[in-house]
């Protein structure tokens, strides 16, 4: 019998949109230098945009067969990650079936002294940052007191090492946030710096899209199947979202 290594399937589900996000796109309309957000990131709930495309996800998987429904849920505990979650499993008529596991492991990225700026607003302010970011990259570059992406790769392969040890064999969703499934991608296909970083620069992870592994028994390595996946959105008229490029601190 060949050994078991994954998930049979790890299905990642970057929130719906957020209200931050659409701070963060009236601040980059205004050209204005900070967020009009009163309360912290983690505390920043969806839109009713976003309760719309969360329960397209729902709906999206109540259509799955029983083999390739998840029967697992990790999530980000930050609110617009949890309540996307939530959404999603009761449009699919399964909150009976899954428990939702909050795992602070998969939370956003945190951007340290550039939370609630605007790109506008890091070049005004904070000008040795962005010229100490582009002697860096974006890839190892980390902002005082924040985090790089490479401090995020950390904490994945921590959560891809519990997904080996805890769950083969089980199918996994897991709703977190864009830098981190960008990240999942740079672990799990053992990307390089230039590799993920030309993928990011080609695509803006939408709200609520999908991105799906399957694994076998033996095989070493998952296989991608769906990358920033928005079809399930399109199929119920729900608006397609995604960041403007800026660095934010609701992504």
């Amino acid at each position: 019998m060949q050994e078991i290594l994954w998930p049979a399937s790890l299905t990642l589900v970057r929130h719906g949109e957020s209200e931050g996000n659409l701070a963060d796109a009236a601040a980059q309309k205004a050209r204005a230098e900070v967020l009009d957000l009163d309360i912290r990131d983690p505390d920043v709930d969806l839109s009713e945009v976003g309760v719309g495309q969360a329960e397209a996800v729902g709906r999206w998987l109540s259509k799955l067969s029983d083999d390739d429904r998840p029967e697992v849920a990790l999530i980000s505990p930050y609110q617009r990650a949890k309540r996307t979650a939530e959404v999603a499993i009761e449009a699919a008529g399964r909150s009976d079936a899954i428990r939702l596991k909050g795992d602070e492991r998969l939370r956003e990225r945190e951007l340290g002294i550039l939370d609630g700026l605007t790109s506008a607003g890091i070049s005004k302010r904070l000008p040795d940052e962005v010229a100490r970011r582009d002697r860096l990259g974006k890839f190892y570059y980390r902002p005082p007191v924040g985090e790089s992406w490479t401090d995020v790769a950390l904490r994945v392969r921590s959560v891809v090492a519990t997904l080996q040890s805890g769950y083969p064999g089980r199918r996994v969703i897991i709703v977190s946030h864009q830098a981190v499934i960008m990240v999942f991608r740079y672990v799990l296909e053992e990307l390089t710096e230039r590799d993920l970083l030309d993928i990011d620069q080609e695509t803006q992870l939408g709200n609520c899209s999908i991105t799906r592994y399957t694994a076998k028994p033996g095989d070493e390595m998952m296989s991608l199947e769906l990358y920033n996946d928005v079809e399930h959105l399109a199929e119920e008229s729900e608006e397609i979202t995604e960041e403007p490029g800026a660095a934010t601190p609701a992504s």
